[in-house]
């Protein structure tokens, strides 16, 4: 089992969130370094090498584009590196948009890391009685793209078995492809219609309407959680109080090593890599005890 899986729900939330505000308030080299680097490890841990090296196909392609697109449409910086079509391509758009690429990386991924944890019913669990109607709709939304997902593969392979292509054009591509998404809306409609009769018969939305939950909060969650605001409110204090501005134009600032400096990487390490040893402790200790058997 997995570590983050264990562990109480608004201990992971709050983890998540601290992560992901720090990934995204910060443009630092070494902040979003470090967040993209744990972000990708996790997400690895979490999900397994394969789910890891299929994101990357199209994350790494993406991650190119947004920074190739910065020094194309910027050209501040003062270190011209070359010239497109009399365009200055300089370095310091390209090193900010490597940088934003590697951000807008690390965000995705620490939020994928989020929602392979955070399920619906832990979702509901933290806000169900605060935002009753809001959390619901999230869950279900949320809930709603990796089903659909699902459902569109079972329905294509089915008309494949039913009727093999012998076309491979376009159009017949296209028409396979409008059938299968008219079956899939039909199939949700009717889904929708199913989930509101039984929410109706379970009496959801009635006053004085209990919920039971299998969730504990215990002495090890409430030390997580203390350890984990303290880092986070020190991480983000650091880089809030500018002890750790990083500039880019008009050239390229030199990455500090002073005290601030050296207490934010340590922080943010901790606070990343913390879940990471954790994670790779469980499976370690999971295939020992597998072994012993």
């Amino acid at each position: 089992m997995r570590y983050l899986d264990r562990v109480h729900p608004i201990c992971a939330f709050v983890y998540f969130v601290s992560v992901i505000v720090v990934a995204m308030v910060t443009m630092h080299p070494v902040v979003v370094g470090l967040c993209f680097l744990s972000g990708i490890s996790l997400y690895g841990t979490l999900c397994g090498g394969r789910r890891l090296l299929k994101s990357l196909t199209w994350s790494l392609p993406m991650m190119v584009v947004i920074a190739a697109l910065n020094p194309i449409l910027s050209h501040k910086g003062s270190t011209v590196v070359l010239f497109l079509n009399d365009t200055p391509i300089t370095l310091e758009s390209i090193v900010y948009g490597a940088t934003f690429a590697l951000m807008v990386a690390a965000v995705f991924y620490w939020f994928a890391c989020y929602s392979e944890i955070m399920t619906s019913d832990k979702f509901i669990y933290l806000f169900g009685r605060i935002i009753p109607k809001l959390s619901l709709l999230l869950s279900m939304t949320l809930a709603a793209i990796p089903r659909l997902k699902r459902q569109y593969r079972e329905i294509d392979d089915a008309q494949r078995a039913l009727a093999p292509e012998t076309d491979d054009g376009a159009v017949a591509k296209l028409r396979r492809g409008g059938s299968v998404f008219s079956a899939l809306v039909s199939r949700a409609l009717e889904g929708s219609i199913e989930t509101a009769d039984s929410m109706r018969a379970r009496g959801y939305g009635l006053r004085g309407r209990t919920a039971y939950s299998i969730f504990r909060f215990t002495a090890s969650d409430a030390v997580l959680l203390v350890l984990t605001l303290a880092l986070a409110v020190a991480v983000i204090a650091l880089v809030l109080v500018g002890g750790v501005d990083y500039a880019y134009y008009p050239t390229l600032g030199a990455v500090g090593h002073g005290p601030a400096d050296l207490a934010l990487y340590a922080a943010l390490t901790l606070l990343c890599g913390g879940s990471i040893l954790m994670e790779v402790k469980e499976t370690i200790l999971w295939h020992t005890l597998r072994s012993s058997i």
